[in-house]
């Protein structure tokens, strides 16, 4: 016998089948179309923006997200459950679409047809277990939504529509097969190439086959029109999320990570900065709500979230999405709050998770250039202070911008102006400039250039802030005025290469600054370092020491270096003992998005939480490559009460304490 199947059995492949068949499917595309026009409407309420560019860049990161779930499965548990559940039920739509083209063009038209023979055994197989992957995936959701429900998780009518509507076209589809079966196939080889289908033919066998064909016709259109009313409700419930977010995939924000928008503050057309309404945000941010998929993982990451601070990221992606599509003129300010604005600490926990490729930052620092620019309101009167001080001597500790190059005195490291000729500008940074913790750091990093044979410049008493924590707090023109100073001041030198010792200034000069033409090579010092080392230039006696590392949002999830510092602790003796957050799911020391100018009022301390992280490990050190991190640490530790549990320091620092002296002549 031939191994195939009548595709219409039992309803007939003529008119009266395929007319109501594939008018039911044009309804539903006509709801679908209508309903995503009207979508589209509310997304060009927003600013322009491009985001067609490098479409092959776009193409393979739309197939990667939303084919291979990539981002999904970076989550346990649920993302596994939910990509599975997705492949599964892709599986079924390709065998409904490969049946559709035979019985409907190939065999209709040609005469071909290309279900049969073990082809069709495999295809019958694959199309059972996938359905019954669907099912028990599905059911784990379900399990998970209504039962277990994890702390946070936002449960609406449209999750109960999703979860029936699927069950019940999954469901049908096995009892109809099942009826078919039960009257063609039972008894024959090939009915145990639809297992799931067999069984359910097994429980209806005892049932007439004239009764058993009136089941089979019933469900067959009941089947039909569940599946072209999913396709017709997909952009009127959450089910949009099916094309949006896998829109957004392609619709992603190519980089640089985390760089931001560079307004043109001397374009005399613009009448108001930032964004106080959704039509001050660009259409994606719009897209953005539309997208979201309410997963919460962007919540469960935020560290603001996580300490009582009154930030949700999905909480304010989706408020923006109401406002949008219920009240477009509702004030943003007042609808998120401004303590939930303040809040956020720019770590990119949020958008690093996010499986729907949801920008949440620059939205948050659009409103808060709004709240600075046009309202000239800050968190508090600390961060106005240091503002005010920022412009008066060039760093928001209000220290004396002569002073900023004592930290260097003894270590013969000299000023561009008196000296030009240098391998490497080490642009300094404010704290390690006038902290006394973080000058230990900077004088740590210099001692290990000097070992191995690296000639360092500064810039002396002319450098100033990089103006970062100005502009994630939204002070975009105190950021401009002090880049531009700092371009020309770097340009006029012809220096090639510089090194930091804060990730925030990497991160600023690396990116932010090529909005000013600086082109030149930015090294953070912990890669620096790490290239002295296998180079042969700096030469390192490990000596064993235990150490806990924390991975600084703004070398971590901003500029993806996660290796070469574990690899330079290594080389010291350190044997690193992980926290539970770490790499890419590293917890913010608290002091991003300008918040080291600003007092942590709300809720519990950032930093005391992640000191308890590094605690729990046993470790008695706790490295960090960013002066902030260490800052917050010092501050933490006194905070938790565990100073003779626990001590943090630079990489620099252990690094510089075991200095081996080698023969070079230079870096």
């Amino acid at each position: 016998m031939e191994f195939t199947r009548e595709i219409y059995w039992n309803v007939g492949h003529g008119f009266t089948t395929l007319g109501p068949m594939y008018g039911l499917l044009l309804v539903a595309l006509v709801f679908f179309t209508v309903g995503f026009l009207k979508r589209i409407t509310v997304y060009r309420l927003g600013q322009p923006l491009n985001r067609t560019d490098q479409r092959g860049v776009r193409l393979k990161s739309l197939l990667e997200t939303a084919l291979l779930q990539t981002k999904v499965f970076r989550v346990p548990g649920a993302g596994t459950a939910h990509g599975v559940f997705f492949w599964s039920f892709f599986v079924l739509f390709i065998g409904t679409v490969l049946i559709v083209i035979q019985a409907d063009f190939t065999d209709l038209f040609f005469g071909i047809r290309f279900l049969k023979g073990t082809f069709y055994k495999l295809f019958s197989l694959t199309l059972d277990l996938a359905g019954l992957v669907a099912l028990f995936m599905l059911s784990g959701l379900l399990v998970r939504r209504y039962l277990v429900r994890p702390e946070g998780l936002t449960t609406k009518s449209d999750d109960a529509l999703m979860h029936c509507l699927l069950f019940a076209i999954l469901i049908t589809g096995f009892a109809l097969e099942g009826a078919r079966m039960a009257v063609t196939e039972l008894g024959t080889p090939l009915a145990g190439w639809s297992p799931v289908g067999f069984g359910v033919a097994l429980l209806l066998s005892g049932i007439q086959e004239a009764d058993l064909r009136t089941l089979h016709s019933t469900l067959w259109w009941i089947h039909l029109s569940l599946a072209m009313g999913f396709i017709a409700v997909i952009p009127y419930s959450k089910f949009r999320h099916i094309v949006t977010t896998s829109a957004n995939a392609f619709l992603t924000d190519l980089g640089p990570t985390g760089k931001l928008t560079t307004i043109n503050l001397e374009d005399e057309d613009i009448e108001k900065f930032g964004a106080d309404t959704v039509t001050d945000l660009s259409w994606k941010d719009i897209f953005d709500a539309d997208a979201c998929t309410l997963c919460k993982r962007c919540q469960d990451r935020c560290p603001a979230y996580a300490t009582d601070k009154p930030l949700s990221p999905m909480k304010l992606i989706n408020q923006i999405g109401a406002v949008a599509f219920s009240d477009r003129t509702a004030n943003l300010l007042d609808t998120i709050t401004r303590d939930a604005i303040w809040s956020c600490t720019t770590c990119r926990a949020c958008q690093d998770i996010c499986p729907a490729s949801v920008e949440h930052v620059n939205k948050i620092v659009e409103m808060r250039r709004n709240l600075v620019l046009m309202e000239g309101e800050f968190p508090g009167e600390e961060v106005m202070a240091a503002m005010e001080q920022t412009e008066v001597n060039g760093n928001p500790l209000g220290m004396g911008y002569a002073s900023r190059g004592d930290w260097a005195e003894g270590l013969g490291v000299k000023p561009l102006a008196e000296d030009p000729e240098v391998d490497v500008l080490y642009f300094v940074g404010c704290y390690a400039s006038f902290d006394k913790r973080n000058i230990a750091v900077a004088r740590s990093f210099i001692t290990l250039c000097q070992a191995a044979g690296v000639k360092v410049g500064i810039l002396g008493k002319e450098e100033k802030c990089c103006g970062e924590p100005m502009r994630k707090m939204g002070n975009e023109y105190l950021y401009q005025t002090l880049a531009m100073e700092m371009v020309e001041a770097i340009k006029g030198y012809g220096v090639r290469t510089i090194v930091t010792t804060c990730p925030h200034c990497f991160n600023t000069l690396h990116k932010d600054y090529r909005d000013f033409e600086l082109d030149v090579t930015v090294i953070p010092h912990v890669v620096f370092l790490q290239q002295l080392i296998a180079s042969g230039a700096l030469a390192v006696k490990p000596l064993e020491f235990t150490c806990t590392y924390h991975d600084s949002c703004y070398l971590g999830r901003h500029n993806d270096i996660y290796d070469a510092p574990r690899n330079v602790i290594r080389t010291a003796g350190g044997r690193i003992t992980e926290m539970t957050r770490t790499r890419d799911q590293s917890f913010c020391c608290s002091a991003g998005g300008g918040r080291i100018m600003a007092e942590e009022k709300l809720g519990t301390r950032m930093n005391i939480r992640r000191v308890q992280m590094a605690v729990a490990t046993g470790a008695d050190r706790l490295l960090s490559n960013c002066p902030f991190c260490l800052t917050m640490f010092e501050d933490g530790i006194k905070g938790a009460d565990v100073e003779e549990q626990l001590r943090p320091y630079d990489i620099a620092e252990v690094l510089a304490e075991r200095i081996e002296p080698v023969g070079t002549e230079g870096y």
